[in-house]
């Protein structure tokens, strides 16, 4: 890719990167404080300034050195993860599955919100690449967090959903045993393809699914 054109795409998918981010992590923060745990707050992490969430590493060396090494076909990356103690929850069991769902839930609302901007600048006639091109990557991009993030096994957000309806015993027990070992084995079910055709694409198949039939009557009606 030439310099210039890499330099767009990397200003097109910033802001919606951003938000992404910035508003999944801070999302898993404020949902843990309402249910009775304050960690979040109390380490200056419950803000939608990007800053306190970025990873020096998992957030700009990572997929910087992926784009490089696949041409582009392969990204990933992740934000500092917000802390949160469980055992601070008034319910453990049942609050930490409302935790974990918040992060997901949030970047679909945001899929959702570039979407309409999308019909806004469809409407108004704007046909400017570098707008529609943005909004286009925020529903992409938030579109992979929510789908990616639902994968049931630890330490992303559908194991600790999975870990919060499995009942107490021998199978919660495993899944906890696994956490320390999960993202070596995601990255493994990543690289192999597993999660990109058996999860990531079927699950996003239906955000955008539910996203036209959501943003279609929507658009009829402002055309």
């Amino acid at each position: 890719m030439e310099a210039s054109n890499l330099i767009q795409t990397v200003l097109i998918y910033a802001l919606p990167v951003i938000f992404a981010i910035t508003v999944h992590e801070a999302a898993h923060g404020y949902v843990a404080r309402y249910f009775g745990d304050n960690t979040a707050f109390m380490m200056g992490r419950l803000t939608l300034n990007p800053l306190r969430h970025i990873d020096p590493i998992g957030t700009i060396a990572m997929p910087i050195l992926l784009y490089f090494a696949t041409s582009g076909a392969f990204l990933f990356g992740y934000a500092k993860p917000v802390p949160v103690n469980f055992g601070h929850l008034r319910n453990p069991k049942r609050d930490m599955i409302w935790v974990a769902l918040a992060g997901p839930a949030s970047n679909f609302i945001q899929a959702i919100f570039w979407a309409l901007f999308l019909v806004v600048l469809a409407v108004a006639g704007v046909q400017e690449r570098f707008f529609v091109g943005m909004a286009n990557a925020g529903i992409l991009t938030n579109l992979v967090m929510w789908a990616f993030n639902l994968f049931p096994l630890p330490p992303l957000d559908g194991g600790r959903i999975l870990a919060g309806l499995l009942p107490r015993g021998r199978a919660q027990y495993w899944l906890a045993r696994i956490e320390p070992y999960g993202f070596f084995i995601v990255m493994g079910l990543v690289i192999f393809g597993i999660v990109g055709s058996l999860w990531l694409r079927p699950l996003m198949g239906l955000g955008y699914a539910f996203l036209n039939l959501l943003i279609s009557p929507i658009a009829a009606l402002l055309r």
